[in-house]
């Protein structure tokens, strides 16, 4: 899509603030993990422990994901997510200032501050139908799916750079911070107050047995887990994340964002997602053939181009997919796939770089997670919606309810 096309995009009212404040609210999802890891290492002396907090805090998101979505049918968006943030603000701080507390009581909060962790990216692509016309939904979703990069380029680099020059309880400070402003940004938006999404009338998780649903959700594992794969790797090829590592990773992300906004007028028809995977495994295969850093960042910038082209793919899919009632639910299980899925590939990744004695091993694992993907989107091809039909009618707002 070119830029003038994204630009009539971001002139419909309530677009190009919905997007930004959504960002800014997401932004410490970029942080936190990093925060806590760094913060709890430090205060225990233990990376074990950290990690037992920062497993703790990533349960809690894969569990609560759809359970907090589907809320916001019940009690709508503004409380749900007003409610969260703020426990998860609490959470955050106990964390900062409850260096004291034992190991279980950091686990504790570490589980708090994911269960309630804000369900705004649920909220955001559910509110975007509601927005714009059938034939600019394919160019938002690729919108979205390539600035969320810029969560994973600067979010990390900013919360190191305070955390480790500044202080760790300092880093903690600063997401629940940045959490405040963009989550209120985001709750107080008139789009969020405008929409409210109707109490599904089906039980809970009946959505995720949706054969689109489930293959957003099983590819998101997939995808994401070939992602965490490769910062596994990436970190270890670099000697546990030395200044090449953060240009590699960057290049990674940055093919991304140039894919997710080159991809934007690209029509989705069923194969898509498998043209798109196909960019992303060749690339990510072609990594082992060298560790050198000019190869490595070469060709992650190729596999970068498939990636945000894909997820615009699962998001669209998931939203057309679904009644209006349902959308916010179905975003979150496809949210706890990814969220399972990187865990998943830090942990296979993390095992063959140990049973090969080498980088090799993360790459390795990437490469076949995102083989996977491509060979579901194939073999289940025909549960994929065309969506290179798409009118330029206003999506249906029969489900909308104004909020009075």
């Amino acid at each position: 899509m070119a830029g003038s096309g994204y630009k009539e995009l971001l002139r419909v009212p309530g677009v190009g603030r919905i997007i930004a404040a959504q960002l800014t609210a997401r932004f410490p999802n970029g942080m936190a993990s990093l925060a806590i890891l760094l913060h709890v290492q430090h205060a225990t002396g233990s990376y074990g422990a950290a990690g037992l907090v920062l497993a703790a805090s990533s349960i809690g998101q894969a569990v609560s994901g759809p359970v907090t979505s589907r809320w916001m049918g019940r009690w709508g968006m503004r409380p749900v997510i007003t409610l969260t943030l703020s426990i998860c603000v609490l959470a955050i701080l106990g964390l900062a200032f409850g260096s004291a507390l034992p190991l279980a009581g950091l686990v504790v909060l570490g589980l708090i501050a994911g269960l309630s962790t804000p369900p705004i990216q649920s909220a955001a692509r559910t509110i975007y139908p509601k927005l714009v016309n059938s034939s600019q939904l394919t160019p938002l979703f690729s919108l979205d799916a390539s600035l969320q990069e810029i969560i994973w380029i600067v979010a990390p680099v900013v919360i190191t750079i305070v955390s480790t020059q500044v202080g760790t309880v300092q880093g903690l400070l600063l997401v629940a911070a940045v959490l405040i402003g963009g989550g209120a940004w985001f709750i107080l938006s008139p789009e969020v107050g405008r929409v409210r999404i109707p109490r599904s009338r089906r039980g809970f998780g009946a959505v995720v047995l949706k054969p689109p649903v489930l293959l957003a959700t099983v590819i998101g594992f997939l995808l994401i887990g070939a992602c965490s794969a490769v910062e596994a790797g990436v970190v270890k090829t670099f000697d546990h994340g030395g200044l090449e590592a953060g240009l590699v990773l960057a290049v990674f992300s940055v093919g991304s964002l140039v894919g997710g906004l080159a991809s934007g007028r690209v029509p989705m028809g069923p194969w898509s997602m498998a043209r798109r995977l196909t960019i992303v495994t060749v690339g990510l295969a072609l990594t082992m053939l060298s560790l050198n850093v000019f190869w490595l960042g070469g060709t992650l910038l190729a596999a970068g181009i498939g990636i945000a082209p894909a997820l615009a793919v699962l998001f669209a899919i998931t939203s057309a997919s679904v009644k209006f009632s349902e959308t916010a639910e179905a975003f979150g299980w496809a949210g706890t796939g990814q969220l399972i899925g990187a865990a998943a590939g830090s942990a296979i990744a993390g095992f063959l770089i140990d049973s090969m004695h080498s980088p090799t091993g993360a790459y390795l694992a990437a490469t076949c997670f995102a083989a996977a993907a491509l060979v579901v989107s194939a073999v289940f091809v025909r549960y994929f919606p065309d969506l290179r039909g798409r009118d330029a009618a206003p999506m249906p707002d029969t489900e909308a309810v104004p909020l009075p």
